[in-house]
């Protein structure tokens, strides 16, 4: 049997959570939420962990995956998908001449360069975008909108931010704030240099 020695940072973290009303429910319904039951099902097979912290990851995660569904769902009436969306929108607020490389494209959206290409070529194909080369250099490329693309995304757009408006209504406006706040310090916590 492997033993794995529990650092400083987990033996604090187990102290921390000696109250039980903080602690994981043991028995969730699996039909409730995949991420109780993935809980549920580490709590069974390792009882000396506590896997708390997969409930934060796990539900941003599972948010990530429905919000894109969902997305997709909804931009199926133009022939888009979250992926192509986050393209034209990327350029459109780039502002005139609504032009970036593919290395800005692919900065500004966190998406490799194999994965960017594949929606390109789709955009391409839809006439929402061409690829112009770049004057000085005829290895570089430049993707800019095309008139056929401004139209869409500035049709687009209004329905994204409503269907987003209407999601954040069923949280409120404060709950909305805190969460912002929340998900904020989480993606400083990740981004910044962590011990080892």
């Amino acid at each position: 049997m492997i033993k794995r020695k529990a650092n400083k940072r987990t033996a604090k973290f187990r102290d921390s959570k000696a109250d039980a009303s903080r602690r994981v429910p043991a028995k969730a319904d699996p039909q409730a939420d995949p991420v109780e039951t993935i809980l549920t099902q580490w709590q069974r097979e390792r009882p000396d962990l506590d896997p708390a912290p997969m409930q934060l990851f796990g539900l941003v995660a599972r948010a990530q995956f429905l919000s894109t569904v969902y997305f997709n769902e909804l931009l199926e009436q133009w022939n888009l998908s979250r992926g192509s969306f986050d393209v034209l929108a990327a350029l459109r607020r780039s502002g005139p001449p609504f032009t970036l490389t593919p290395k800005q494209l692919s900065d500004s959206l966190m998406l490799s360069g194999a994965g960017m290409t594949s929606r390109l070529d789709r955009l391409e194909s839809l006439r929402l975008i061409v690829r112009l080369p770049e004057p000085t250099d005829r290895r570089s490329l430049k993707i800019q909108l095309t008139p056929r693309g401004v139209r869409m995304i500035d049709e687009v757009v209004p329905a994204i931010v409503d269907a987003q408006w209407k999601i954040a209504a069923t949280l409120g406006p404060e709950k909305t704030a805190s969460l912002t706040k929340s998900m904020r310090q989480l993606t400083d916590a990740l981004t910044k240099p962590r011990d080892r």
